[in-house]
């Protein structure tokens, strides 16, 4: 079965995942579905079908009533393994707007909404010379506005970027700071403009705080009752009642305030259904991260 869809050009294997992800997240399928999709002939997009039967006779059948090709109970992927946060996240950003619906492969999307964010401008002229600047490992002079009090304006600046974070807000780039001689955060969007090309600063192996890990332990919130525990360990896979995160040093401090841990000992324990197992730990490696 492998070998089969291994010796498969990409086009055909692209048809194919196309047809099992419809057929596995919507339950049924057209002939036009996969023409409109990629392009192709009606011919084409039968063959595609027969094809995919030949992969997987029993995953699906024709229901002549409704002219469609719909699913078995019994389907069983052969191309690629379903992904539940891959569905949800081609949702979202249908939703938002980030790629077109019919990019998604989803025909027949559930309702949905989402809590409304504020979106940080960020642009992509000046994100592509970023990612370039990281790829060639080179420095570069940047204007970029700060919250600090003591440049209360946007000032040119050099640094050597390395990597990109997200910690569920916003965008952030990792790099040594050339102005401050130590490597730290900058928000994407607070880059007004991007200047010249430069030695680098420092490597991004000396980024200790990038490069290390700090293992949080998280448990169910003791102060919930048993069930509720059993549950908050069952919504996060938790094995013997815990889970435990490999996080960067340089991002324990937006894991801390994103999950709000720091005041969880203080909300009502169902809006902090989880807490740190090794707080005293957790808050020293906090206190020597240095980004």
């Amino acid at each position: 079965m492998e070998k089969d869809i291994e010796k498969l050009r990409w086009g055909t294997t692209q048809r194919l995942e196309f047809i099992e992800f419809r057929l596995f997240w919507d339950g049924r399928l057209n002939r036009s579905d996969i023409m409109e999709r990629f392009g192709v002939s009606m011919p084409q997009a039968s063959a595609d079908l027969a094809r995919y039967q030949q992969l997987a006779p029993d995953n699906f059948k024709y229901d002549s009533s409704e002219k469609e090709f719909r699913a078995k109970e019994n389907f069983k992927p052969v191309i690629s393994i379903p992904n539940a946060d891959r569905y949800l996240v081609r949702l979202k950003a249908s939703m938002d707007g980030v790629i077109p619906k019919e990019e998604t492969n989803i025909g027949d999307p559930p309702a949905l909404d989402s809590i409304p964010i504020p979106h940080r401008r960020v642009d992509s002229q000046i994100l592509r010379k970023l990612v370039g600047a990281m790829r060639n490992r080179c420095g570069l002079n940047v204007f970029y506005h700060s919250m600090n009090l003591k440049r209360p304006q946007a000032i040119w600046r050099a640094i050597t970027p390395h990597a990109l974070a997200y910690d569920g807000l916003r965008w952030h780039v990792r790099g040594y700071c050339h102005l401050e001689n130590r490597f730290k955060d900058f928000v994407l969007s607070r880059f007004l403009q991007l200047g010249d090309l430069i030695p680098p600063g420092a490597a991004d192996a000396e980024d200790k705080d990038w490069q290390s890990f700090f293992d949080v332990i998280l448990i169910p919130n003791p102060k919930l009752s048993d069930s509720q525990r059993q549950t908050i360990a069952m919504d996060y896979g938790m094995k013997d009642n815990q889970l435990i995160t490999p996080v960067r040093y340089a991002l324990l401090y937006y894991f801390n305030k994103r999950l709000r841990l720091d005041v969880a000992e203080h909300d009502n324990p169902k809006e902090a259904p989880i807490v740190i197992a090794n707080k005293a730990e957790f808050s020293k490696a906090l206190s020597q991260a240095g980004g």
